[in-house]
């Protein structure tokens, strides 16, 4: 989305970042699919995200006992970023990230679907204005 383009570190830190939600999303599959035990899992998250033991040990008990987690965050996240995109080229200059991010994030937890409805609904309220 361009953010980091001038940013090589904070780039970086994005790509970091990207790297452990995929981490996740493995071992999340691991867990459940592939029946790894816990340390298997937590082996492959510190190989794959030079993350520390401690840290990732958190993070396999929590998706040891809420399969499906790290690949629902994972989704939300391309979901978003694919209405965000939508909402950029259908309102070009009257887009506001600003604007678009309150839309997502004052409602609270919701389907995306709902998500999605309210989103379309603020991008036709905005090309009517």
């Amino acid at each position: 989305m361009g953010m980091y383009a001038d940013d090589p570190v904070g780039d970086l830190g994005r790509l970091q970042s990207e790297l452990f939600r995929a981490a996740r999303l493995v071992t999340d599959s691991g867990l459940h699919t592939k029946h790894w035990t816990r340390e298997q899992a937590i082996d492959y998250m510190v190989d794959t995200t030079g993350e520390t033991r401690a840290s990732v040990t958190r993070e396999v008990e929590r998706y040891s006992v809420w399969p499906g987690q790290a690949c629902s965050y994972k989704l939300g996240m391309i979901r978003i970023n694919a209405l965000r995109k939508e909402a950029e080229e259908a309102l070009g200059d009257k887009f506001d990230i600003r604007e678009f991010h309150d839309q997502v994030l004052l409602t609270g937890s919701m389907p995306m679907p709902v998500l999605e409805k309210k989103i379309r609904a603020w991008i036709e309220a905005k090309r009517a204005a």
